[in-house]
């Protein structure tokens, strides 16, 4: 009795050792494992690591596997990558490019090896095979139209730029022209690149303080980073009271200003939706399943008011 129950027990483990192998290799419904290849402009952004985190989060879910590259702002390196997700054979690739012009080879890369590839949240002059993000001329227009309100269509108005030639830059930048066009009372004082970044973006704010001084009346900062960078430079100089900051993307740091009062206003830019949506979107093409080619997911205002309603 005891020899056979020890080999029960035995059969037992191996069975069930065998069916945690086949778990881990497989997608979550029994179907053949698929592998993305992802390369993201730059993980030191908050945003694009909130996108990498709901992509991750839907892996998981989907039982897809994920190699995740950081392309730390760079174009070059970002078609390396894609180069070496070819030589792996990974099922579909995600994009998340560096900029319009320079990661296009990286898409074009793709297509020829016969790899299907998703640019997601920015664009890429190079069409993909499918593209999940927001309008960022959007984005701009709601921040600038919510500029406009508040100043009664009068005033002076600074606009911190994105990193210069990436499709967030160029398209928040088109729209917040097209707002300034309408309303002539507002004029346009400076507008310069700070890179998306908060160190930047404060030591650009403190220069147009030195610069513009009482004229200015709102900034439009093209993300949340350089947001609160310009909030602190005008907190430093003892002026925000006087001046309207908003900016773009609802990162933890600026809806808790919003909800604290300090920062007017965010807009919301859905990572989670459009994280999750790329990987949904890349195990449809990768299983030859009907797909929508383009996915666009709404910005949001976000103010005191309805800060605690976004996620």
């Amino acid at each position: 009795m005891k020899k056979i129950s020890f080999k029960l027990i035995v059969g037992m483990l191996a069975i069930a050792a065998l069916g945690g192998c086949g778990r881990r290799g497989q997608a979550a419904d029994g179907g053949k494992q698929v592998v993305v290849g992802v390369s993201l402009l730059n993980l030191s952004s908050e945003f694009i690591v909130m996108l990498n985190e709901a992509m991750e989060a839907k892996a998981g879910e989907l039982g897809v596997k994920l190699i995740v590259n950081d392309a730390q702002r760079s174009a070059e390196r970002q078609i390396q990558q894609v180069e070496g997700f070819i030589a792996q054979r990974v099922d579909v690739i995600i994009l998340n490019p560096c900029e319009v012009d320079a990661s296009s080879p990286a898409v074009d890369k793709a297509l020829a090896a016969g790899i299907p590839i998703i640019n997601l949240n920015s664009e890429t002059k190079a069409v993909p095979t499918a593209f999940v993000g927001s309008r960022d001329e959007e984005s701009a227009r709601i921040a600038m139209e919510y500029i406009a309100q508040r100043l009664d269509g009068r005033g002076g108005v600074v606009m911190m730029q994105g990193f210069m030639g990436q499709a967030a830059q160029l398209k928040r930048d088109e729209g917040a022209r097209e707002v300034l066009a309408k309303h002539p009372g507002l004029t346009l004082l400076a507008c310069q690149t700070a890179e998306w970044d908060r160190a930047k973006a404060m030591s650009l704010m403190e220069n147009w303080i030195q610069s513009h001084g009482a004229g200015i009346k709102a900034v439009f900062a093209q993300n949340d980073e350089m947001g609160m960078g310009a909030l602190l430079a005008l907190e430093r100089a003892k002026l925000k009271d006087q001046v309207v900051v908003t900016s773009v993307d609802a990162i933890a740091d600026a809806l808790q200003a919003v909800k604290d009062g300090r920062l007017d206003a965010t807009v919301f830019q859905d990572a989670r939706g459009q994280g999750g949506t790329a990987v949904e979107l890349a195990v449809k093409i990768a299983r030859k399943e009907p797909y929508e080619k383009e996915t666009f997911i709404p910005f949001k205002l976000v103010t005191k008011d309805n800060a605690g309603e976004v996620r």
